[in-house]
């Protein structure tokens, strides 16, 4: 210990003796946890505003317990009385995973069958209906990363079997591809409290894309869907379940528009190019984010955004290999207009569901570009 930081048993004592905790990790880590009372404030804002805290007295957190420590020993240099949590927010979500008691997965379950049953459970049965997901016979791996759609899904699958019209099975599976201690004992104690029983195997992906300099998250993503297929498989399943939702379909098709230059969308089920047999499933495809972070709340739950130990001060692993940054940016431009236009997000959803062919100059099928000078 030094005089640049706290342990967390000594926070309640600081709290009391004036000081305010300050979270300097970026919006969007914040949007899946934050200590209780912080006051969210990234570095550059806090360093922008430093004159705003000269007599404030400062406890800073990041995700870590890295960066708040340089934060904290250059703002003393300034003057400003500021130490750093050590451990970060993540020995604080362990510590207060801890403190819960150990089974409250009844509690959790009877969330989604009474508060939220029309606003996730039945749009999780109407997305397996509408664009048949789910049939008799399957086995479907349920892919866990550790945020909270993987973790919602998997409650959703527990809860469709317990009154399911026909036979079909589950695995839950969760891929170490090379986490830190910390992040995957979070995965782990969530699974644990919310009975979910879990398969973990481990594979050397963050280890393969170190040193790759261009679009690392990009390979990374296939390579973590390539050992997903192939786990599934070896387990027996023809199906994998990822945890991907409404506005992530919606993200993706203005984020493939204004970045990509094509026009496209997030597919409810997909089969395996590489995996004969295989076949790649989207239960939330339906479900609102806001509605899975209701739920989130309601249920005291925290969970991780992204456990990648490349990036887990920032936001920057996506399945489709972009930044987060631009996928942040496209939800603050949906956000705004729907300020004018509540519509706006249906509309988007619904526009690659009516492509009118006759009034598009190009588009591909099957890898085959077709024009409409070919038959003009």
């Amino acid at each position: 210990m030094n005089q640049y930081e706290i342990d967390l048993n000594e926070l309640p004592q600081y709290q009391a003796n004036g000081y305010k905790i300050i979270d300097m990790r970026d919006e969007v880590l914040r949007q899946y946890g934050y200590i209780p009372d912080s006051i969210h404030a990234p570095q550059k804002v806090l360093l922008q505003n430093i004159e705003d805290y000269r007599n404030e007295k400062l406890i800073i957190y990041c995700q870590k317990g890295e960066a708040s420590l340089e934060l904290a020993k250059e703002l003393q240099q300034t003057g400003i009385d500021a130490v750093s949590l050590k451990g970060g927010y993540l020995v604080w979500l362990i510590d207060a995973m801890n403190r819960k008691a150990k089974s409250f997965a009844l509690t959790v379950e009877e969330s989604i069958r009474k508060r939220f049953r029309k606003k996730i459970f039945s749009k999780f049965t109407k997305a397996i209906n509408t664009y048949e997901l789910v049939k008799p016979g399957d086995k479907i791996a349920v892919c866990i990363s550790g945020g909270k759609d993987s973790m919602l899904m998997a409650k959703l699958f527990q809860e469709l079997k317990r009154h399911n019209k026909f036979d079909f099975e589950v695995e839950f599976l969760v891929m170490d591809p090379g986490y830190s201690l910390a992040n995957r004992q979070v995965i782990e104690k969530n699974a644990e409290r919310l009975e979910i029983p879990i398969t973990i195997f481990e594979s050397d992906i963050f280890e393969s894309v170190l040193h790759v300099e261009k679009s690392p998250c990009y390979l990374c993503a296939r390579m973590r869907r390539g050992h997903l297929y192939s786990k599934a498989k070896e387990l027996g399943c023809n199906k994998i379940a990822l945890g991907h939702h409404y506005d992530d379909v919606i993200e993706t098709i203005l984020m493939g528009m204004l970045y990509g230059a094509q026009m496209q969308t997030m597919m409810p089920k997909l089969h395996s190019t590489n995996f004969e047999g295989m076949e790649l499933i989207r239960p939330l495809y339906l479900v609102r984010e806001d509605d899975i972070k209701a739920w989130r709340d309601e249920n005291d739950l925290y969970f991780l955004q992204c456990a990648c130990k490349f990036t887990e001060t920032c936001s920057s692993c996506e399945e489709d290999g972009t930044s987060n940054s631009k996928r942040l940016e496209v939800k603050k431009l949906i956000a705004e207009l729907k300020k004018t236009n509540p519509f706006v997000e249906g509309n988007i959803f619904k526009s690659v569901e009516n492509v009118n062919l006759s009034t598009v100059i190009a588009y591909k099928k099957d890898g085959v570009r077709h024009h409409f000078l070919d038959e003009y």
